[in-house]
């Protein structure tokens, strides 16, 4: 079997990861694969002898075989949420809050900007806040106090519409990928990190890590105003956790592991059923609070991203779930 690196190979640096995966995948099954866009990878098309199939780069579905409803409706945190408890799965939930007036007269009252930071202050002026249908960890963070949270509300509406507010909730982050009933692979989930250089400041590597943020898109790392610690020098090699988000995208770290349990696997399960999904990447929380009995389901991805295969030299489950992917389509 030949890796995915071998398809990387000349690509540019914005070359989408799924469209490298997507070639890998036709060179082994002996389908066709044509860029339709210049070599960009933004475009393209898989042929078998029979049929043809498009897929687009950026929020394009990359699983033809969830359906558009059930992609929809899981890409709303709040809508996904309403849906697993009302099939009595744990699911964090939360409030939902538009940023602008447009649109206000669709939309029931207790909304508003102005209801959320009421809401904000009945969670004791504390909470875990993130845009309603973002993606990638952007602007995903724990807010503290009035101020700053009017300062993020400030800063996420030139980018989104509307945020979800959480309690916030303490707890070890699994991610367990789904193709129907199959747990193809399960990850843990680890905080970013910054790494001393003994010359600069916590708050200069901090800077550092956020200006490679912005240029990907992706907000920056909240920063506390007037901590000292920040302008401590962290010897070479040292690492500092960045609390908060755990994306990859955002500079986190994800790592194959076992399953925490079959308890978590079992609900995983559901949870994709529940959402009518064939193709989902579950976050969970489990030791909620230090109880090894409760789990919560963060959120549900219907379009998850899988370079951690890649980065982990398993070119075997990439092609397993191009393979559903093919075959759910008729190409194979």
């Amino acid at each position: 079997m030949r890796s995915p690196s071998e398809f990387r190979t000349g690509k540019p640096g914005f070359y989408p990861d799924q469209s490298v995966y997507a070639e890998f995948a036709c060179a082994e099954f002996g389908l066709q694969f044509r860029d339709l866009d210049g070599g960009s990878g933004l475009l393209f098309a898989v042929a078998s002898r029979d049929r043809l199939l498009h897929f687009g780069a950026g929020r394009c579905s990359w699983y033809p075989q969830n359906n558009a409803t059930a992609s929809t409706l899981v890409s709303d945190k709040y809508f996904a949420s309403r849906i697993l408890r009302d099939a009595g799965v744990p699911a964090l939930g939360g409030e939902y809050f538009f940023l602008h007036d447009r649109h206000r007269a669709h939309r029931p009252a207790g909304h508003e900007r102005s209801d959320a930071i009421d809401h904000f202050a009945k969670l004791g002026g504390t909470a875990f806040v993130k845009p309603l249908t973002g993606s990638r960890g952007d602007f995903a963070q724990a807010v503290h106090g009035e101020t700053a949270l009017i300062r993020y509300l400030d800063d996420v509406m030139k980018y989104y519409d509307a945020v979800l507010i959480q309690p916030i909730v303490e707890g070890i982050e699994y991610r367990v990928f789904l193709l129907d009933d199959d747990a193809l692979y399960c990850a843990r989930k680890y905080p970013p990190s910054i790494a001393g250089d003994g010359v600069h400041s916590v708050r200069e590597l901090l800077n550092a890590h956020n200006d490679a943020l912005r240029a990907r898109g992706l907000s920056p790392a909240a920063l506390p105003g007037n901590d000292p610690s920040l302008e401590a020098v962290p010897a070479k090699g040292e690492r500092r956790e960045i609390p908060g988000r755990m994306n990859l995208s955002a500079g986190g770290t994800m790592v194959l592991a076992p399953a925490p349990s079959e308890k978590a696997v079992t609900l995983a399960r559901q949870t994709a059923r529940t959402l009518g999904l064939r193709v989902a990447a579950v976050d969970m929380f489990v030791d909620v609070d230090g109880n090894p009995e409760t789990i919560e389901i963060i959120e549900v991805n219907a379009n998850p991203a899988i370079r951690l295969l890649e980065d982990s030299n398993r070119g075997d489950l990439i092609l397993k779930i191009w393979h559903h992917t093919f075959s759910a389509m008729g190409l194979l």
